[in-house]
Order: structure tokens, then C-alpha cells, then sequence
């Protein structure tokens, strides 16, 4: 079959690892709980990894331990 997913190769550049699905929690406020272990490219490139079961990834920027969350947004309210 020509459109098998099984068959089909990674674009040039891509991740050679198996994909495997990670469950990301997007609350309403505060930070998004993904299940790790993870790796987070940032923009500038570098690569921030954790090997905890779960990790609380800051989406408002105040984070003293970007692009972990502290709690920082706690005190903006």
C-alpha cells in the first residue's frame, strides 16, 4: 500500500526516535503538565531536558527556571 504510515521515511532532519504519544494537561490558568521525560527547544536553540514523570512547562514567560514554571504567575495576579 503506497500510503502506509509504516512505510513512509522521515524528512530529512527529523527525529530518528519512535513517536510516542505524550499527554500535555492545558489549563485554563497556570502552566501545562506534560508527562515526560521531556526535551524543550527553545528559541535560541538550545535544549532544555527533565526526566521527571511529570513537568509543569511555563506559558507565561515570568518564570525565574523559564521554560519551568516556579509559580511566578501566582504573584501576578
Amino acid at each position: 500500500m503506497p500510503n502506509d504510515p509504516s512505510e513512509r521515511t522521515p524528512a530529512p532532519g527529523a527525529s530518528q526516535r519512535p513517536a510516542e504519544a505524550r499527554r500535555i494537561v492545558v489549563p485554563r490558568r497556570g502552566p501545562m503538565l506534560v508527562d515526560g521525560p521531556v526535551e524543550v527547544e527553545l528559541e535560541d536553540g538550545t535544549v532544555a531536558s527533565s526526566d521527571r514523570f511529570r513537568v509543569a512547562l511555563c506559558t507565561c514567560r515570568l518564570s525565574e527556571r523559564y521554560p519551568w514554571c516556579d509559580t511566578s504567575h501566582r504573584r501576578r495576579r
